[in-house]
């Protein structure tokens, strides 16, 4: 039995009135996706993992190793931190531009550095690992050339098994690139 009042992307009861900019303040860096179950579920073993060096480090105070409890919570909190950029990972688009985060650096565009945004079919990376297999990917190409890693991949963290939400989350970002380019 589904429940369209649960789902957060509203796909059951999408109304004339869905547009491709639907949001209110375009000013402000958003999303136009939710993160993956993958991106989700590693994300949330990070944050287990962290919560047991925590656990580990309470009882090593406990005993009265002080240093030891140290090290502990300064390792949890590289893990939670972690765990919160791996959640912050993904294309992210404004007025301003579009944004490419990625675990370690990020690169914006303005969008009047932008000469096309466009879904390719190529050899894409699995779940960000060396392996690549065929796939699809949104490129972004920059006025002179410049290259730019892909936006989105079917088979990255937010996309893999869900083909639908990438053609979706593609159309969008491109569709704020239509926007945008012109103005």
């Amino acid at each position: 039995m589904p429940l369209p009042f649960l789902t957060a992307d509203r796909a059951f009861d999408a109304s004339a009135e869905d547009v491709a900019l639907p949001f209110d303040d375009h000013d402000s860096w958003r999303r136009p996706y939710r993160p993956g179950p993958w991106r989700v579920a590693a994300a949330a073993g990070l944050l287990l993992l962290a919560s047991f060096v925590l656990l580990a480090g309470m009882i090593i105070a406990f005993a009265g190793a002080v240093p030891g409890s140290a090290v502990c919570l300064g390792l949890a909190l590289v893990v939670i931190l972690c765990a919160l950029r791996l959640l912050r990972v993904g294309t992210w688009v404004s007025r301003h531009g579009v944004r490419r985060v990625g675990f370690f650096t990020s690169v914006t565009v303005p969008w009047n550095r932008v000469a096309a945004i466009r879904t390719v079919q190529q050899p894409v990376k699995w779940l960000g690992f060396p392996r690549t297999v065929q796939g699809q990917a949104l490129i972004l190409v920059r006025q002179g050339g410049e290259p730019v890693p892909p936006l989105l991949t079917d088979s990255n963290a937010d996309f893999l098994t869900r083909s639908e939400a990438f053609d979706r989350a593609a159309d969008t970002v491109e569709a704020w690139g239509d926007e945008y380019r012109r103005v």
